[in-house]
């Protein structure tokens, strides 16, 4: 098995796509405008996009598009999110964190050195995801 891709479920993709460029300088790869969902007009609108991250994939889809190809699919409640991290790794921890927050991530732990050797620090991204901002590990 190899890992294809970790896929966020959000309200608005396009939003969700300029947060991550805002706040991470991470731009899409794929915007998917072929993806059509039964008694909708997609124009203009778009229901999965992809960055292409070093080291890995990050999609995001809507919630209609999560219905349409997994039935039994649920919109989580409102305030509620999934206990789910992605981590970006990064030289500047502090630059990036503040970036982040002032794209409008909600903070969560200022960078902090930890006892390993690694800086980590956390927000929660705008469609709820925790967001991990870590310096490499030292090898």
């Amino acid at each position: 098995m190899k890992l294809a891709a970790t896929v966020i479920y959000v309200d608005s993709v396009p939003a969700v796509l300029d947060f991550y460029r805002r706040a991470f300088a991470l731009e899409p790869g794929l915007v998917d405008l072929d993806v059509q969902l039964p008694g909708r007009a997609a124009e203009g609108v778009y229901q999965f996009a992809s960055i292409d991250a070093d080291g890995g994939t990050l999609g995001f889809g809507t919630h209609d598009l999560g219905a349409l190809l997994m039935p039994g699919y649920a919109k989580p409640a409102d305030g509620q999110v999934a206990a789910t991290e992605i981590a970006f790794y990064t030289s500047d921890v502090d630059g990036a964190y503040r970036r982040a927050v002032e794209a409008g991530a909600v903070p969560l732990a200022a960078p902090k050195a930890m006892p390993w050797g690694q800086t980590v620090a956390y927000v929660r991204s705008i469609e709820g995801t925790f967001v991990g901002i870590c310096s490499p590990l030292a090898e």
